[in-house]
């Protein structure tokens, strides 16, 4: 499909990911593979994925609302709303809420990744099955290197 398509506030495809939520706003298929794009949203103070990187796909943020404390490579950089972050692929990277308050933030993805991540952890996350090992399974399906451990916010 390569077609023009427009998502209204709110009505991008729900994810549960118990600690945080996304929504789907572009998939592989709506932009012929070019991108994805989704909003997490709802990620609490101290909440943070771990150390890891995409083999397949370079990741941007923009930060909407909270603060995040990025971590690239051997760089730590405090990035409030409006901020935008490129990471290349392959490039190690994770990420922290460091407001009083939620974070949220875009994250895009070129080529188009990641959003079969999501969904498999908003599975395992709604049949209670989400352990840091069924997380390393499905980053692996998913083209992604988990560096470090599975911080405690995150699941």
């Amino acid at each position: 499909m390569n077609e023009a398509f427009i998502v209204p506030p709110g009505q991008g495809r729900h994810l549960d990911l118990g600690n945080f939520e996304a929504e789907v706003l572009a998939t592989s298929t709506q932009t012929a593979g070019q991108f994805t794009l989704l909003q997490t949203q709802s990620e609490p103070p101290e909440f943070g994925p771990s150390l890891h990187l995409h083999r397949d796909a370079a990741e941007a943020f923009f930060v909407l609302e909270g603060e995040y404390l990025m971590f690239i490579e051997e760089q730590q950089t405090l990035c409030p709303p409006g901020t935008f972050v490129y990471v290349p692929r392959a490039t190690p990277h994770t990420f922290k809420v460091v407001s009083a308050g939620p974070g949220k933030k875009l994250n895009l993805f070129s080529p188009a990744a990641m959003v079969q991540y999501f969904e498999e952890l908003a599975d395992a996350v709604a049949t209670d099955s989400a352990t840091p090992e069924l997380l390393d399974e499905i980053a692996a399906r998913c083209q992604v290197d988990v560096l470090g451990p599975v911080p405690e916010s995150y699941l």
